[in-house]
C-alpha cells in the first residue's frame, strides 16, 4: 500500500518557519523518502551525469518524488529520459499536481514513463541503449518494500543493464545502507565499483546514504 500525507517540519527542519508542508511517501507502512531531504537523490543523478561525456538518453528506475528526474532534466545535454515506476498511484500523483512539482517534470517532452517492474522493462525493452542508468528502487538491497525488486541488485539482472549501457556509460544504483553484497555483485559484472557515502539529515539527525556507481568500459 502506497501512502503520500503531510506532516509540519520539526524545528530547524527545512520549512519549519512558514514554508511548504512537507510531504512523506510510505509504502507498506515502511518510510521511502520525503520533500525535506532529497539531496542523495540529486546526488544520484549528478554522479552518473559528471562519468558522461554526453548522456543522452537516460534511465530513471524508480520515480519517486522526482527529485532525481528533476536533476536529470537540468542537464541540457540530455535528450531522453524513460522512467520506470511499478506504482501507478505515484504517476498519476505526480501527474495531477498533488505532488506539486510534479506535473511540470512530466510535461518535459523528454519523458517517458513505463509504469512497470523495472526487471521486467527493461528485460522486455530489446536493444534499447542508455548511456546513464540510475537506480533508486525501495530503500536499497536491505530494505525491500516490494519483494521481488530484490533481482534488481543481483548479478543476472545488472548483467542486463551492463548490455543496455553504450561503451563508457554509468549505473548508479542508490541505497540507503551500506551494501556490501550490491558491490560484490557489481564487481563481478563490471570488474569495478565505487562506493560512496552520502551525508544526509533525516528526521533531526545526522544519517548516511549510499550510492554505487560503476561504467561499462569505453571499448566494449
Amino acid at each position: 500500500m502506497l501512502v503520500l500525507r503531510e506532516r509540519r517540519p520539526g524545528p530547524g527542519a527545512p520549512g519549519a518557519s512558514g514554508g511548504p508542508t512537507v510531504l512523506e511517501l510510505r509504502a507498506n507502512g515502511i518510510f521511502v523518502m520525503d520533500t525535506a531531504e532529497h539531496a542523495s537523490e540529486r546526488a544520484l543523478a549528478e554522479a552518473a551525469l559528471r562519468a558522461v561525456a554526453e548522456p543522452r538518453r537516460v534511465l530513471v528506475g524508480g520515480l519517486g518524488l522526482g527529485f532525481t528526474l528533476d536533476r536529470v532534466l537540468a542537464d541540457r545535454r540530455v535528450q531522453q529520459v524513460d522512467v520506470v515506476e511499478i506504482e501507478p498511484a505515484l504517476v498519476e500523483w505526480m501527474r495531477d499536481g498533488t505532488i506539486p512539482h510534479g506535473p511540470r517534470l512530466l510535461a518535459d517532452q523528454r519523458v517517458r514513463v513505463v509504469v512497470a517492474d523495472v526487471v521486467h522493462a527493461v528485460t522486455e525493452a530489446g536493444r534499447s541503449s542508455y548511456d546513464v542508468v540510475l537506480l533508486d528502487i525501495d530503500n536499497g538491497p536491505a530494505h525491500l518494500v516490494h519483494d521481488v525488486n530484490a533481482a534488481v541488485y543481483d548479478p543476472p539482472f545488472l548483467a542486463v543493464l551492463r548490455e543496455r549501457l553504450t561503451p563508457g556509460g554509468t549505473l548508479v544504483v542508490w541505497s540507503a545502507d551500506r551494501a556490501a553484497r550490491l558491490a560484490t555483485a557489481l564487481r563481478e559484472v563490471f570488474g569495478d565499483v565505487e562506493e560512496r557515502a552520502q551525508e544526509v539529515r533525516l528526521h533531526e539527525r545526522e544519517e548516511h546514504y549510499w550510492l554505487y556507481s560503476a561504467r561499462r568500459s569505453p571499448s566494449a
